[in-house]
Parts: C-alpha cells; structure tokens; sequence
C-alpha cells in the first residue's frame, strides 16, 4: 500500500480547499533501501563536488577500465557529471514522489556499472575474479545497492504484470 499523506494545499483562487489527499509513490517496506542507498549516494556526490583535478582524473581512470571511452573525457568533467548524478539519484531515492519503479531502475543501472568497474580494475578483486581483494572491499559493498535496485525494480514490475 502506498504512503498516504495530507496536506492543506491553497485553491487556484488563493484560498483554502481543505484537506487534500496525496498519494505518494512509495510503499512502506521500501523506505528503508530507498533511504539507505538514497542517503549514501547523495553523500558520495555532494563530496564529489569538491574534488581536486587529481581525485577527479583517478575516478575517471578507474571508470575507465569497465568503459573505455571515458578515458577521452575531461577529468574535472567527469568528476562534476558524477557528482551531478550522485546527486540527482540519491534525491530521487529519497523523494517519496518519485515512483518506486523509476528509481529503482537507475539505481540498478548505476549500481551494475559500479559493479562493472569492481569487476574490470585490476587489484579489485582475488585470483578468482570475483571475491574481493583488500583494495575493492570498498566498491564491493555496492553490490548491496545492486540487490536493494533489482529487489525493488522486480517487485515493481511484478505487481504491474498483476
């Protein structure tokens, strides 16, 4: 069932229409990977705004070994689109008016090509290619983004195909 919430919202007119239902887009049992990886990707991206040239020049190098083609963007660049997005996703994970199946969606894409850098930089990972190695334990745990994303996203279409 979705969050419900009432507002007192002004008529056209300037006056008061009374109570006014609104519908969020949200269901309870998805607040909570909504704000745990919507609160910690808009923290990511707000300190990405004050990245140096060097900082942003590593994040694309490393970007750059899951997707080549970003080798030829501009570090700064890079790092301002990056926390740009961050920035718009973790918002958009915290917005209750913003439809679960969306954010979802986004949130998966973002995480799987995390996942994707983890998996292509090398020193990331053990031997084995999966496991991580001391140096990818910090974008390892992404992987819990990525299963909070596909979680909600299947659910959500599961319950559109109902």
């Amino acid at each position: 069932m979705p969050l419900v919430g009432r507002c007192t919202c002004p008529a056209a007119n300037g006056e008061s229409s009374g109570p006014e239902r609104i519908v969020m887009a949200v269901k309870l049992h998805h607040v909570p990977p909504r704000l745990a990886c919507g609160a910690f990707i808009l923290n990511t991206g707000v300190t990405k705004r004050s990245l140096d040239a060097e900082g942003a020049a590593g994040l694309r190098d490393q970007a750059a070994n899951a997707f080549p083609f970003l080798k030829k963007v501009d570090p700064v660049h890079f790092g301002k689109a990056l926390s740009a997005f961050e920035i718009a996703l973790g918002t958009a994970l915290l917005a209750p008016v913003v439809p679960t199946w969306a954010a979802a969606a986004v949130l998966s894409g973002f995480s799987a090509a995390l996942m994707r850098v983890y998996l292509k930089t090398p020193g990331m990972t053990r031997d084995d290619g999966i496991r991580p190695a001391p140096a990818g334990m910090g974008i390892a745990r992404d992987v819990f983004m990525l299963g909070s994303g596909l979680g909600l996203l299947v659910e959500e279409l599961a319950a559109k195909g109902d």
